[in-house]
Formats: C-alpha cells, sequence, structure tokens
C-alpha cells in the first residue's frame, strides 16, 4: 500500500541566525496553507532564529480574500512574534494578495515583508528597515 501522498513540503536551512524555508507542493484548502504554516513556526520554535526566509513555490489556488483575517488570526502566539520575517512569492500574479496579507500582519506587529525574488529578500533581512 502506498503512503498517503502530503500536498506539500517544507524543507528548512539554517545558516546563523537566519532559517530558510522552502515550500513546494500543491495549496488547495486553508487546511493545507494554514498546515505549512505551522510547521514553519514549529522549527521557529525549535531553533530560534532572528530572520526567517521564506521562499514559497507552492502551485495550486491562492488564499481566498476572506481567509486573510483568519490566517493572521492562527498564527498569534504560535513563536513568529520578534522574528524578521520574508516572503518570497514565487507566481508574480499572487503578490498583490500576499501583500494583502503583510499589511494585516504588519498592523499586528509583525516584522514581515512580501517579495518577488529571494536576492531582495535577503537584502532586507541583512540591512532594510522595518
Amino acid at each position: 500500500m502506498d503512503a498517503p501522498k502530503v500536498p506539500f513540503e517544507v524543507t528548512f536551512q539554517l545558516s546563523g541566525k537566519r532559517l530558510r524555508a522552502e515550500i513546494s507542493g500543491v495549496h488547495d484548502t486553508w487546511e493545507v496553507m494554514l498546515s505549512r504554516w505551522m510547521d514553519i513556526a514549529d522549527e521557529v520554535r525549535r531553533r530560534r532564529p532572528t530572520q526567517l526566509l521564506v521562499v514559497d513555490r507552492m502551485a495550486g489556488n491562492p488564499m481566498a480574500p476572506g481567509d486573510r483575517q483568519r490566517f493572521i488570526a492562527a498564527l498569534i502566539g504560535q513563536g513568529l512574534e520578534g522574528v524578521r520575517i520574508a516572503y518570497v512569492e514565487a507566481h508574480d500574479d499572487r503578490i498583490p494578495l500576499a501583500e494583502s496579507v503583510e499589511i494585516l500582519a504588519r498592523e499586528r506587529g509583525y516584522a514581515v515583508r512580501v517579495f518577488g525574488n529571494e536576492a531582495a529578500a535577503s537584502v532586507w533581512l541583512t540591512y532594510g528597515e522595518e
């Protein structure tokens, strides 16, 4: 019997105080989206980085606009507070939606920015202002 397919995979790499999380797979439900971020939060609590670089290569449907507030609320208290977060959206057409989530997260006190490429995200993590 084959093992059940996991809809996503998160790979982690720690370099100094920066944790890089690369997400691949298929986003098709709210549960998948939240699950991948809970995996990232678990790793942040375990490794305690000061910087988090998330590279999202997920295929599938983007987050529904109505889920934005619910998503941010679910992350509160999961260990991402106090961590500088750069989120790289691999799909250009999804950047505006990701930026709207960024705004909601920043309103809640998170130090987060959305980028279209990893190089710019890395520079912001190292030198950028909040």
